[in-house]
Parts: structure tokens; sequence; C-alpha cells
């Protein structure tokens, strides 16, 4: 490889990781402002709010990368740390979850990206989206309530969720009836307007 073209190689990478730079903090902001954008759902209790925040962190993952996709998660809860009234667990849960779904559906589409194949995006988004709500039991019970219960009994939390299905008995029983299809929800919800918005973006993305 003549020096000419070794230089040329050069500046093409340098360009490259330049652009995945920039389209990460954007879609980062983007992200950040979407968070600040939730509301209450009338099937969950009202501690419990949606937002679309994911869906710039799949675009990400989806054009440049799946580890920047985790990226603009991460920068969006440390940004909403700043304004949070859950101490920063709300936020840790938030990443946590957010990464296994943006991180998961980034990988599997990589296997079918030299065919650009909107099957391998789509099935990507479903299993991740699938192993977020999965995961956000554990992730729940195990972290995020136990630190919630510090300022709120887990009975006063659980009655909550009592207030919309009595017959939900204990917190287990609350996330598996609840949290879960909640979070598969928001998942699929995030999937459906990414496949909306994706291709009028590409250009912007990938160039």
């Amino acid at each position: 490889m003549s020096q000419l073209e070794t230089v040329s190689n050069r500046r093409s990478v340098t360009k490259s990781r330049t652009h995945r730079f920039t389209v990460a903090a954007m879609l980062s902001a983007v992200s950040t402002v979407l968070m600040f954008v939730d509301f209450s759902v009338p099937f969950m209790p009202s501690f419990i709010k949606l937002d679309i925040s994911e869906l710039p962190a799949l675009l990400a993952s989806f054009s440049i990368g799946p580890w920047y996709g985790v990226a603009v998660c991460f920068v969006k809860n440390v940004i909403n740390c700043l304004r949070t009234s859950t101490g920063g667990v709300g936020e840790l849960c938030n990443f946590l979850l957010g990464a296994i779904f943006v991180g998961i559906a980034g990988v599997v589409y990589q296997q079918f990206h030299h065919h650009k194949s909107r099957k391998g995006a789509f099935l990507g988004a479903l299993i991740g989206a699938a192993a977020m709500a999965a995961l956000s039991v554990p992730v729940n019970y195990y972290l995020t309530y136990p630190i919630y219960a510090q300022f709120m009994p887990i009975d006063t939390i659980v009655g909550m969720y009592q207030v919309i299905r009595p017959s939900v008995n204990g917190l287990m029983d609350c996330l598996v009836t609840f949290n879960m299809p909640f979070t598969f929800f928001k998942g699929i919800l995030n999937v459906a307007l990414c496949f909306l918005i994706y291709k009028p973006l590409s250009p912007i993305l990938h160039k």
C-alpha cells in the first residue's frame, strides 16, 4: 500500500469516527429531552411514567453500532440524574434496561447488516424488547424497589398496584402482572416509532 493510500485510509477512518461521535451526541441530546417528556398511563401506578427516550438510542444502535446505542442510554440518564426524584436509582434501572434493549437489538441487527435486512432489525428489536421486559422483574425486585422502600414501605407500593387490580399479592406478583407487560409495551412502542422514522433519517444517520 502506498503512502498516499495509507493517508487516505486514515482520513477516512477519522472522518467515519467523527461522524459516529457526532450522531451519538445528537441522539443523546434528543434522548435526554424525550426523557423529560413523560406521562402517566391509566393501567399503571402514578409513579411509573411512560416515555420514548429509548427511541434515539435504538436509532444509534442500528445506524452506528450497539455500543453507541448503549452510550446514548448512559448519557441521557446521567444528565437526568440532575433533576432526579429517585436518588438516581430510577435512572440506574432505566439505563440497565435500556442498554439491554438497544444493545441486543443492535447486535442481532449486525448479523444481517450486510443485507440491510428489515427482518434483522425487527427481530433484534423484538428480542431486545422481550429481554428488557423479562429482566425488568429481577432488576426492579432486587435493586429498584428495595431502595424505594427506604422512602416508602413496600406495602404502600403494593397497595398502589392493588388499587388497579386488587387480586395482586406481593411485590413479585405486581412486577410480573404490571411492570413486565408495561416494559414490553414500551419497547414495542419505541420499535414502531423507529421503523416509521428510520428511513427518512437514514441519510443523516449514515452520511
